[in-house]
């Protein structure tokens, strides 16, 4: 069956034999895979080709980052790995609140708040809102994930 027949595809690829996801990508890649790979690969790469077709490739920044990841874990396989994305020193971060604007300036790996300095950004959240905030979903560094219910 062509791909464009199947809006489900992706929800019955596991029950696909290793012939029938062979056939995929030939019909995916234009290619044979190697010889070596196996079913269980062959499937995860099928599925994220067939991802990126309906939803666009990986952004070039997130290509960057699984590059950093795979050097990072490679180097050193018991590293630990950090989901935070480091910020830049020089980086400045703006944001207006109630009809101000804040200033953050980055130093290496803390933050100067109006000539002070903090270790983190939520300090400095906490400080211009006078309530609880996540420092970097404040700075808009992260989005705020939504609920089970927001997501339905």
């Amino acid at each position: 069956m062509p791909l464009s027949q199947s809006t489900n595809r992706l929800e019955v690829l596991a029950h696909f034999s290793k012939s029938e996801i062979l056939g995929l990508w030939r019909e995916l890649f234009k290619s044979e895979p190697t010889v070596e790979m196996r079913k269980d690969l062959m499937l995860r790469v099928v599925a994220q080709r067939m991802q990126e077709q309906q939803f666009g490739e990986l952004s070039t920044v997130c290509c960057r980052r699984l590059r950093q990841l795979a050097a990072t874990v490679e180097a050193d396989p018991t590293a630990v790995i950090s989901a935070r994305v480091p910020i830049k020193s020089g980086t400045r971060m703006v944001r207006q609140w109630k009809d101000q604007v804040h200033v953050v300036n980055v130093t290496g790996k803390e933050f100067e708040y109006r000539g002070d300095r903090y270790e983190n950004l939520s300090v400095i959240a906490r400080l211009i809102t006078g309530t609880r905030w996540s420092g970097p979903l404040f700075f808009g560094l992260k989005t705020k994930q939504p609920t089970s219910t927001e997501a339905q």
